[in-house]
């Protein structure tokens, strides 16, 4: 199992951190340089921002994607964190009652992993510098694997897919936690204003970046619906897959099964 914390050779810069070159990347433009930078950037402050502008629901999301995953059927198993940012996923999993394995949480971003050093002893999470594109495990070498808010984020999503099917053992689930948009108009349009426009304007005051918290918005909106990723899933491989909404729509849960 890697245990490294270093920054993937691949890594570039973007031109600009400008509302333009957000909503590119929103769209797939140089999608991976511009996520790589601006979360290595917001990482002081990213969770922080994540529970204010959240008002915590993100915590009964994060449990309820954990139970999702369903580990007690393997507790001293290998698990993935995958675009861990600050490792709060893993550090929670290794937290809970009765869970004996060991979590790697991945992420290209190396300084939001070193932000999240210390949420957990090293032996039972290690942060790990890499790419979801290209993970540095073998082949069915992972018992279950989930990603929480990070999979939008990923510069090619159907590649992706199939790298965490690749590493995962037959049987071993997958687990999506990610934002949604509402189905209901009332809902749908308090979901909207808040997120163009009280987000961002938190989000910039805050962690002091001109563009993170309105490329969140155009991301999600670029998103495939539940109904399409699940579809996705079913492409690169995963079975069994299911899905679920989250408070009125705002997020959703899939799981699949190698």
């Amino acid at each position: 199992m890697p245990r490294i914390l270093d920054a993937p050779s691949a890594a570039s810069s973007h031109p600009g951190d400008d509302l333009q070159v957000a909503a590119s990347a929103a769209q797939g433009e140089g999608k991976r340089e511009y996520v790589q930078r601006m979360f290595s950037d917001i990482a002081p402050r990213y969770d922080l921002l994540n529970h204010v502008l959240s008002l915590n629901i993100d915590k009964r999301w994060r449990k309820r994607a954990l139970r999702a995953l369903a580990w007690n059927a393997r507790p001293a198993g290998t698990y993935l964190d995958l675009c861990a940012g600050t490792l709060d996923v893993g550090a929670l999993l290794v937290r809970q009652p009765g869970f004996r394995g060991f979590v790697a949480g991945a992420d290209f971003a190396v300084p939001m992993l070193q932000h999240g050093k210390g949420k957990a002893p090293y032996a039972v999470l290690t942060p790990v510098g890499a790419d979801a594109l290209q993970l540095p495990f073998a082949a069915g070498s992972i018992d279950g694997a989930i990603v929480a808010f990070g999979i939008r984020n990923v510069a090619d999503l159907d590649a992706g897919l199939r790298e965490v099917r690749r590493v995962l053992r037959p049987g071993a689930r997958f687990v999506i936690l990610e934002f949604s948009t509402p189905r209901f108009a009332l809902v749908r349009a308090a979901y909207l204003a808040y997120f163009h426009h009280v987000l961002p304007f938190i989000g910039r005051l805050v962690s002091g970046h001109k563009s993170a918290y309105t490329y969140l918005p155009m991301s999600v909106a670029n998103f495939p619906t539940e109904e399409t990723l699940a579809e996705r899933m079913r492409a690169a491989g995963f079975s069994t897959v299911t899905w679920e909404r989250l408070t009125l729509g705002i997020a959703a849960i899939h799981t699949g099964t190698v």
